[in-house]
């Protein structure tokens, strides 16, 4: 398994990963599922597409050895700031240490670019994602975001007092 940065050609495969690691009957065989908790699509082609045309944004990808996209996540830096999103892993992939991985080469990424820290936002419900982050060293911040003031963005909610609770950790320089 390699880590690289996703390019244009990567748009369809990433996009069916990530919306497969978190909405609808294929992410109910992982446990990052959010198809309890909210309807709709993660993201759409077009909005990946515009991801990586931005000047300080990269999606890292994990691919095994036939070249199978089996994790990403987009990292955007933002001041001393890398910001971690679209983190997914295939629902069949989880549980192999895809996600740690992944989530080394953002400390990297961060590190390599003068962050100071990496912020991530994560949906209020979702007690065991809160629980894995923290164990991999991120805090809570205690900002918050409700869905109301985002609607749209990341799906429709299902559940009422959804939220999503921003995650900071700090690393040393």
């Amino acid at each position: 398994m390699k880590i690289t940065k996703a390019t244009l050609e990567d748009v369809k495969e990433l996009n069916k990963l990530v919306n497969s690691a978190y909405r609808g009957e294929e992410s109910k065989k992982g446990w990052t599922t959010e198809a309890e908790i909210l309807g709709g699509i993660r993201i759409d082609e077009e909005a990946l597409a515009s991801l990586l045309a931005k000047p300080r944004v990269s999606i890292l990808k994990l691919s095994d050895e036939n070249g199978t996209i089996l994790g990403t996540v987009c990292l955007e830096v933002k001041a001393h700031e890398l910001h971690l999103g679209l983190f997914s892993v295939s629902p069949l992939s989880q549980g192999k240490g895809i996600g740690k991985l992944l989530l080394m080469a953002a400390e990297q990424d961060a590190l390599e670019n003068d962050c100071t820290k990496i912020v991530i936002s994560v949906i209020s419900k979702r007690v065991e994602l809160i629980a894995w982050y923290s164990r991999h060293g991120y805090v809570a911040t205690g900002s918050s975001v409700t869905f109301e003031e985002i609607e749209g963005r990341f799906g429709e909610p299902k559940v009422a007092s959804i939220s999503l609770i921003e995650m900071e950790k700090k690393l040393d320089t």
